[in-house]
């Protein structure tokens, strides 16, 4: 016959310290896991990011032959009330209230509405961003040699295209436009490069994602000392001078 009595007795419940034990190596496990976890998110957004590039360098080769191999200008022209920019039409007015408008970007007609004008790595909701437009509109910045003249600059002049940027993550730090000031820098969107301004953004475990002319893309570090200390922990600095070096075949 079966012993229910025996039966119960072999199947006690957890005592008070068994749990706390249970418990303990389940907290241990979670505080081991989350930054393993943490670190592969981070991971596959910085994959994101480089495939974004690719895309715009690949958009970038089909514009250039589509236009007798000249790069676009990175101001076009002043209308309705904005002004266009190589990245899309911005109305003038009060930050994070201004219209904007992707589809007058110079690479819209490559790219459409693919989503990849952002990179994921760049948080539009920190309370210490501050928007230009009405939502995020473009996370990447252009190498303003290639865009000063309106003329354009004739691409296959260059002698290395694999060392001269094309795109690259793009901020700025701002105190001089509400919600920001002095005493409340804010970190905002920037839509070019250059080797003298603070505008590129080390985001990616400090380092910014750079596509150069031939179309592929890289990870470079910033200029020592040349960080942002308004907002040190966010990682604005300067690329290296020589990204942005346009030597052309004439001068090798």
């Amino acid at each position: 016959m079966i012993c229910w009595q025996e039966i119960k007795d072999s199947v006690r419940g957890f005592t008070i310290i068994e749990l706390f034990l249970i418990t303990a190596i389940l907290s241990i496990l979670m505080l081991l896991f989350i930054p393993v976890l943490q670190k592969a998110k981070l991971k596959s957004l910085d994959a994101v990011c480089i495939g974004n590039l690719k895309q715009f360098s690949l958009a970038g080769q089909m514009y250039w032959n589509d236009n007798h191999g000249k790069t676009f200008p990175y101001r076009i022209d002043t209308i309705d009330g904005g002004d266009t920019y190589w990245f899309g039409w911005f109305e003038r007015g009060t930050e994070g209230r201004r219209r904007f408008d992707v589809t007058r970007g110079a690479l819209y007609r490559y790219i459409k509405d693919s989503g990849i004008q952002n990179c994921a790595r760049l948080d539009h909701i920190n309370d210490r961003f501050k928007l230009k437009a009405i939502g995020s509109a473009y996370g990447y910045g252009y190498n303003l040699k290639l865009g000063e003249s309106k003329m354009g600059f004739a691409i296959n002049s260059l002698f290395d295209p694999s060392a001269s940027a094309f795109l690259a993550d793009a901020a700025q730090v701002n105190t001089f436009q509400a919600p920001a000031s002095k005493d409340n820098p804010m970190i905002e969107e920037f839509y070019y490069v250059n080797d003298r301004e603070k505008t590129a953004h080390f985001r990616h475990n400090k380092n910014s994602f750079v596509a150069f002319c031939d179309g592929h893309v890289a990870s470079n570090s910033f200029v020592k000392g040349s960080i942002d200390q308004r907002m040190p922990s966010h990682w604005i600095g300067r690329l290296p001078q020589n990204v942005f070096f346009l030597k052309s075949v004439s001068e090798n």
